[in-house]
């Protein structure tokens, strides 16, 4: 058995998932092995795409690994940040730009700073329910140079207790030290797998822990760092499956 491990954003959902992605992830799940989603995004974003999408799959990790759960929403393990530190962290990032932070929790939570607009559901700093925890929070910038100035002065400010993830021109902001590689040690034990099980397969700046730790992959349209990271360059998803299934 073999594991395919795959970012979502700008990975496997890089002009769309094709039928012919769809099929290939289908062989390769008939020949008895697993593949999953591992992405920035947070749970309820991934459920989203397993159920309105009808993506079938055997795992999903989400808020970059801070998540481990089954394609029905069972959460097999998660990491949480005291959600004290939630109220500093925004501060901080609205303070240096940034227009809005969503926190993943239960629920999950849009925070925007002074002068954007409010809809329905989303909140001021001030009038933020207390919380317990939280897994990740997320936020935009402009461009990705600000992202990255953003990135290094929460790592800095943060570093014992938060590891910013830039992906683009946004930042995931997990429990210091988190990220995808983890994430799929994770993964690992719960499913009684192996370290040589695993192939993974990205495109951005938050796959790197991943890409540098397990045999791996990068698309063609990944950031070049991540291209000499990876062990191969392949066109897609369905072609790294084509390429595992016919050296098997």
């Amino acid at each position: 058995m073999k594991i395919i491990a795959s970012d979502y954003d700008g990975t496997l959902n890089y002009g769309g998932v094709s039928d012919a992605k769809r099929e290939a992830i289908s062989r390769w799940r008939r020949e008895g092995n697993l593949f999953g989603l591992v992405s920035g995004r947070g749970i309820h974003g991934l459920l989203s795409i397993v159920r309105h999408e009808k993506f079938e799959c055997d795992f999903l990790l989400a808020n970059n690994g801070a998540t481990v759960c089954r394609p029905d929403g069972t959460v097999l393990r998660e990491t949480r940040c005291d959600g004290k530190i939630a109220v500093p962290l925004l501060e901080l990032i609205f303070e240096l730009g940034c227009p809005v932070g969503y926190i993943n929790a239960e629920p999950p939570l849009t925070v925007k700073a002074d002068g954007e607009e409010l809809c329905d559901g989303e909140f001021r700093l001030d009038k933020l329910p207390e919380l317990p925890y939280f897994n990740q929070i997320s936020t935009i910038l402009p461009n990705n140079d600000e992202a990255a100035r953003v990135t290094a002065v929460v790592r800095e400010r943060f570093s014992e207790q938060l590891n910013p993830l830039q992906n683009g021109r946004c930042i995931d902001i997990v429990p210091a030290g988190m990220n995808k590689a983890q994430g799929l040690y994770g993964l690992l034990e719960e499913f009684g797998a192996s370290y040589d099980d695993i192939i993974t397969v990205g495109d951005n700046i938050n796959d790197a822990d991943m890409i540098r730790e397990f045999r791996s992959y990068a698309v063609a349209n990944a950031l070049d760092e991540i291209k000499e990271m990876a062990n191969a360059v392949i066109p897609g998803v369905a072609e790294l499956i084509e390429l595992e299934l016919s050296t098997k």
